[in-house]
């Protein structure tokens, strides 16, 4: 078969975290042949939507992690399967992109996620479809309506509906003195929505990222475990991430999600969990394969590409 990952640039990309590599080499030990693809090479006439495409070779190691092995400009229609891999922020070029490989899915191409349902799935709202799984949670930017939230819960999380990486998140109790301007900044004065959420001390013990693929659950997830001072437990932010077995309320959201995330066309998704309670649901970019597989010896790509190899001949 021939994959073609649409990523962000390759010497930006870390073989020692980083999930599209351990897919790509995965694939590549099968015999697959690997295609990268950067999203301003799309182009799109009708339903064809083509690229200019870098073949790469797979090689030990990190630096360098591949080869180039030729660049030819192909219709995605042409490869067995393509992956949207590329990292927010989710901006207007991502939503156009998401258009472009809707016309190509229009046209005969395989495309994971389908790219209706990343632009449908926002990854802090779309928890909202899921109440009995979640905190008490806002979405607004309705001044009043937010410190009416803080004032109830006492203690909650305030965060943009646009981050990653635990940008911008900010834990505020009832009595923060820079409560206000907190809310100023995240709304823009009123003109921009955030998510509040009682904050969960179990945050403490780790926020949990719990892979699905194909509907199925990775058997063990990565808790990622905030810095001492910190409520963010975001590698990008000094969290330390410790893998460990699903626990009973892990494998209780994940199968409650799973089928009904899948039947969407989302091959792969990374839940986020803190405690017993679903804080986000990641689409475009699902992470942690590498952890995972060598702190636990679970093979997360071999996994994925199972599925890939499935979804790509349905």
């Amino acid at each position: 078969m021939q994959f073609a990952f649409i990523v962000d640039p390759l010497d930006a990309l870390k073989p020692v975290k980083d999930s599209s590599i351990a897919m790509m080499r995965e694939a590549a030990r099968r015999g697959h042949g690997i295609w990268t693809v950067q999203r301003e090479a799309l182009s799109l006439s009708g339903n064809e939507l083509s690229a200019r495409a870098l073949r790469i070779e797979l090689v030990p190691g990190d630096k360098p992690w591949y080869s180039p092995a030729g660049v030819e400009t192909r219709a995605l229609c042409d490869f067995d399967a393509v992956l949207m891999r590329q990292d927010p922020p989710f901006d207007f070029e991502y939503i156009t992109a998401t258009w472009m490989l809707e016309r190509a899915v229009a046209g005969g191409a395989r495309v994971f996620n389908h790219p209706r349902a990343v632009r449908d799935h926002s990854e802090k709202v779309s928890i909202c479809e899921f109440p009995e799984l979640i905190t008490p949670t806002l979405v607004t930017r309705d001044v009043a309506a937010i410190n009416a939230f803080i004032d109830l819960h006492r203690d909650s999380i305030l965060k943009p509906l646009d981050g990653m990486g635990g940008s911008r998140i900010f834990r505020v109790r009832a009595d923060d003195p820079n409560r206000n301007v907190i809310i100023e900044t995240l709304t823009g004065d009123g003109r921009d929505t955030l998510m509040a959420q009682r904050f969960i001390p179990d945050i403490a013990q780790g926020d949990k990222r719990i892979l699905l693929i194909d509907g199925e659950p990775v058997p063990f997830c990565l808790a990622r475990i905030p810095k001492a001072g910190e409520t963010r437990g975001n590698l990008a932010v000094g969290g330390r991430g410790v893998a460990q077995p699903l626990s009973d309320s892990d494998w209780r959201i994940a199968r409650a999600l799973g089928p009904v995330l899948a039947a969407r066309g989302l091959l792969l998704v990374g839940l986020d969990v803190i405690g017993d309670r679903l804080t986000e649901i990641n689409v475009t970019s699902p992470t942690c394969f590498v952890e995972i597989t060598e702190q636990t010896g679970f093979d997360v790509a071999a996994m994925f590409i199972d599925a890939l190899e499935r979804a790509a001949t349905r």
